[in-house]
């Protein structure tokens, strides 16, 4: 999502009270609430075709995976944060139907305004969950997709269009293409001129 604003300290109860009645979603970080923003159109169809893809692929799957898109907030130290999409496969994650505590991978769309948190705060805080598998970092404006791994000391790999990203953690392909379904950006539209 696009940039937050700080409004006021209060407790993870108090938050997660406040959560569920408020018209306009927040993020805990530190004690300090942060509204979210509207987000782009290029956004909402990045994230969107990563849920689709990654939703069709676990439908066959005998893993216990559940996909989520951007209403399912997941907790990371004493945070609250509202990833893009996420995967969770650990039937045990039921500490809270509004929050995920396990997942196995989360997926941040980035924006101009949200592209520090996401690589450095977010980054940091889904990397101390035990269970996350990979941290994938996708942009909207350009076709990069970066995409950080335990099982490589969460070391960047970077993708981009004509390439496919396997999902080791849960055994998905997908096509960076498909990712970029119906996204307008400069490098989409070279890639499909040159195709």
């Amino acid at each position: 999502m696009l940039a937050h604003s700080v409004e006021l300290q209060i407790t993870e109860n108090e938050y997660l009270d406040a959560e569920q009645d408020a018209q306009v979603r927040h993020e805990l970080i530190d004690g300090s609430v942060y509204a979210m923003t509207g987000a782009s159109d290029k956004h909402n169809k990045v994230a969107g075709n990563m849920f689709a893809e990654l939703r069709n692929d676990l439908k066959f799957k005998s893993a216990p995976c559940t996909a989520y898109i951007n209403d399912m907030k997941v907790k990371a130290q004493n945070n609250f944060y509202y990833p893009d999409v996420m995967v969770v496969c650990d039937n045990n994650d039921k500490e809270s139907e509004f929050y995920k505590t396990k997942p196995t991978i989360v997926i941040e769309v980035l924006s101009p305004s949200t592209r520090r948190i996401d690589k450095t705060i977010k980054r940091l805080a889904y990397q101390s969950l035990s269970t996350l598998q990979e941290y994938v970092l996708i942009e909207q404006d350009k076709a990069e997709i970066e995409v950080f791994t335990r099982s490589s000391g969460w070391q960047a790999e970077y993708y981009y269009l004509g390439d496919s990203i396997t999902f080791v953690s849960i055994g998905v392909t997908v096509q960076v293409e498909d990712i970029y379904y119906q996204v307008n950006n400069d490098d989409v539209l070279a890639y499909r001129a040159s195709s």
